[in-house]
This record gives C-alpha cells, sequence and structure tokens, in this order.
C-alpha cells in the first residue's frame, strides 16, 4: 500500500482510529484532502472518506489454478465468468465465491469487466484474496479445463438438469456463468460438461447472475462438506 487518503471532514470515529494505527505501524503516508479531491479520487459512487492507493493486484496463471485448491479441499473449484459487464454484479458475485472457498475465478481479457473501485467496493475485499486469472477466450479456457480434469457445470435458465440434483464430491469443478440478458454464449455452451439449472417457483424466469452464482457457489461448497 502506497499511501492513504481521509476526506478533511470525517468525525472521529473508532474505525477511523484502527485505520490510523494500522497505516502508523505499516510505515504508510496518510493524507489529509478536500473531500471534492477524495471523491474524484475514488471513481466510485458514494465514497466513504477514506481511499487506499494500492499496487496492482497480481494475475493469476490459469494454469495452476487448474491444479491447486484452496482451504480444506486440495482440488481446485473455480468459477468461470462469461462476459459479465455490470461492475456491481462482478463485485458481488466476488465476495460471494470468496466466501464460498472458491479457489480461483477466470475472467476472459475482452468484453467484459475487470476490477475496478466500483468492483472491489462490491466485492469488500474479495479481491485480496480470490486469484483471478485473464484468458483470451473462455471456450479455449474451458477446453484446457476439460483436459486438467476439472468437469465444468454452465448455469443457465434452459439448462437440462438441476443444480440440485448434480452429483458433486471432492474431484475439481468448475461454475460457469453467464453475461446479463443473454446468458451463456454459444461456444462456452458447447463446452461445457453439463448444463444446469436453478428450478423457480415464481413467475419469473430467471435470476440475477450475482445471486445466481451466490446460490450455485454455495451449493458445490455444501456438497463437497457433506
Amino acid at each position: 500500500m502506497r499511501d492513504v487518503w481521509l476526506a478533511d471532514d470525517l468525525d472521529d470515529a473508532p474505525i477511523l482510529a484502527e485505520i490510523k494505527e494500522l497505516a502508523t505501524e505499516a510505515r504508510v503516508r496518510m493524507r489529509p484532502v478536500r473531500v471534492t479531491a477524495l471523491s474524484a479520487e475514488a471513481r466510485s459512487e458514494a465514497p466513504q472518506g477514506v481511499l487506499a492507493h494500492a499496487e496492482p493486484l497480481p494475475e493469476a496463471d490459469f494454469d495452476e489454478l487448474l491444479f491447486t485448491g484452496r482451504g480444506p479441499w486440495a482440488a481446485p473449484f473455480l468459477v468461470f465468468l462469461d462476459g459479465i459487464t455490470d461492475p456491481q454484479n462482478l463485485g458481488a458475485l466476488l465476495r460471494s465465491a470468496e466466501g464460498a472457498g472458491v479457489s480461483g475465478v477466470v475472467l476472459p481479457r475482452h468484453r467484459a469487466a475487470h476490477v475496478t473501485p466500483t468492483v472491489a467496493k462490491a466485492a469488500a475485499g474479495a479481491v485480496e484474496h480470490l486469484p483471478m486469472a485473464l484468458v483470451g477466450g473462455l471456450p479455449t479456457a474451458l477446453a484446457r479445463a476439460r483436459e486438467a480434469g476439472v468437469w465444468t457445470v454452465g448455469l443457465d435458465s434452459g439448462g437440462e438438469s438441476s443444480l440440485f440434483e448434480l452429483t458433486l464430491a471432492s474431484e475439481p469443478v468448475a461454475l460457469v456463468l453467464g453475461a446479463e440478458g443473454r446468458g451463456l454464449g454459444r461456444l462456452v455452451r458447447q463446452r461445457c460438461d453439463v448444463v444446469a439449472s436453478i428450478p423457480l417457483r415464481g413467475a419469473l424466469g430467471s435470476l440475477n447472475v450475482a445471486a445466481a452464482g451466490a446460490l450455485a457457489c454455495f451449493e458445490v461448497a455444501r456438497r463437497r462438506s457433506a
């Protein structure tokens, strides 16, 4: 971390004292700035008066993700995101994935949202703990995952299987989530080993991708822990 900016109109609060103490311990420079300057630098809606400048996040190696688990699971548990463009949805997905114990996220390098201030804020710290790899094309990456023994599960409202009826154990697995609106791309769908849906009982035909992704991540985690 390079420095921390504090808006000059902040009232004293315990959390600010803690931030200052941690910055002092880490020898990070504190800088009081005008509210307008902090808001312009934050590039996100409703900044809360504190901003930190940090080094760029390291990009994970895709091949390493295919063979590396996390926490109690030796086998990888991955999430592939097929062209998610809404930063709030991406941030929410990353937060859910980290909480469910996902070992890595794979994003296409083009035509998709990446980590921005808005994404980082919505992810609530998940970007600091969740390895993320960028790939040139998701269909090719899925083919590579299959070669590495990773079982790929696409999530789509038109899926032929129920998410809750899949046989999941400790094998390497990847959830594949489609973009808002269009869902999984044709080639991405074809590269999945199975395409599953979330059974809905109401009038609406689908869930928001962030909500569907959260449910799917924790369902896989539940099955792995059973």
